[in-house]
């Protein structure tokens, strides 16, 4: 599985004394259960585990983990030669938004909680053929966790609000908080979509083609 011991890893990170990992909740498998909490670490793909979580949040609460590569060292095998280097590319807390717009409706109920990891990780690829062509042909055959760099947990829907830069004049469209947070404009879109379906923020208007938003009333 492509990040298995990165996964592993994060799993015996959370695991404290008296827990259980693979434990079987529901006809579901959780990574670990921490007395009545079931913390579940997802990489990617959201939308994977969309039902396990509406399931499991009826009954029980659920901490959702996702890291975050802040930093990239990549290890290259091409036979017998091996080579080290850190990818130019960080991530940043804002790119959970890329995986939260699968499933931003489950953000507000009591029992969900989640927790962003900013990580350093070990890539491992292997010069077999196989892999996409964006890498020409190198397949990704590990990641490893190296170091948590910063944590921050999210437990409702106000705390997401976090998202928005101070500097941010309202109303604003999303292309004032892609520039404002010097961001992609594609995820600037996806991080107001996001706190739209929480209740934080509401379309009050337009400029031009774009809407514009504001917090919401309600919150």
């Amino acid at each position: 599985m492509l990040e298995s011991s990165l996964h592993t890893d994060l799993k015996n990170t959370y695991t404290q004394p008296g827990d259980i990992q693979e434990a079987q909740v529901d006809g579901y498998l959780i990574d670990v259960q921490h007395g009545e909490q079931l913390i579940e670490i997802q990489t990617r793909h959201f939308s994977a585990i969309k039902t396990k979580l509406q399931a499991l949040l009826i009954n029980h609460p659920v901490l959702l983990v996702h890291p975050i590569p802040f930093e990239k060292w990549i290890i290259r095998q091409d036979g017998a030669n091996i080579s080290r280097r850190r990818s130019p590319r960080r991530g940043r807390k804002e790119d959970l938004f890329y995986e939260l717009v699968s499933l931003p409706h489950l953000v507000d109920h009591p029992n969900f909680s989640l927790e962003v990891l900013l990580v350093r990780v070990e890539e491992k690829r292997r010069n077999d053929g196989k892999g996409s062509w964006r890498r020409k042909g190198w397949s990704i055959v590990d990641r490893t966790l190296l170091d948590i760099v910063e944590r921050r947990r999210y437990s409702s829907t106000a705390d997401y609000l976090d998202f928005l830069p101070g500097e941010l004049s309202y109303p604003f469209t999303s292309h004032d908080l892609a520039e404002s947070a010097k961001i992609a404009p594609g995820l600037a879109s996806k991080i107001v979509y996001c706190l739209r379906h929480m209740g934080q923020l509401e379309i009050i208007g337009k400029q031009g083609r774009s809407y514009l938003y504001n917090l919401s009333v309600n919150q």
